[in-house]
């Protein structure tokens, strides 16, 4: 039971964060698809290097949905568990932090996908 409270607390608190700065619904449509348009979809779609490597497209929130060629990028409900948060975050190898000569995502973006992840993944 403690744990679920933690749980509930450290959500609602990235939630606020992720929040505080745009009055946006954090929705694909409304808050997560500028950011990969801003940074991953030229890489990530058919022909170029980011989608030719991982089969992972991000110009559309199916495609997004869908994941790359082994495996989904993102698990409805759980950042933690969802690979796109985890490397745009730098939560993995540096080798892997994502995007690749580009600029990096604030901090500030990281956590409204990873907020966005938590709460459904919602279109």
């Amino acid at each position: 039971m403690k744990r679920t409270a933690l749980s509930a607390v450290s959500l609602l608190a990235v939630v606020l964060q992720a929040g505080c700065s745009d009055d946006r619904p954090l929705t694909y449509q409304a808050r997560i698809k500028p950011i990969l348009d801003a940074h991953c979809v030229a890489c990530h779609m058919p022909g170029q290097p980011g989608y030719e490597q991982s089969g992972l497209r991000l110009d559309s929130y199916d495609a997004l949905m869908k994941g790359a060629r082994l495996n989904p990028v993102v698990r409805p409900g759980s950042s933690l568990s969802s690979t796109l948060h985890r490397v745009l975050a730098g939560q993995l190898d540096p080798s892997i932090r994502m995007p690749h000569g580009g600029v990096e995502l604030s901090e500030e973006d990281a956590r409204t996908i990873g907020a966005w992840i938590d709460l459904g993944a919602e279109y």
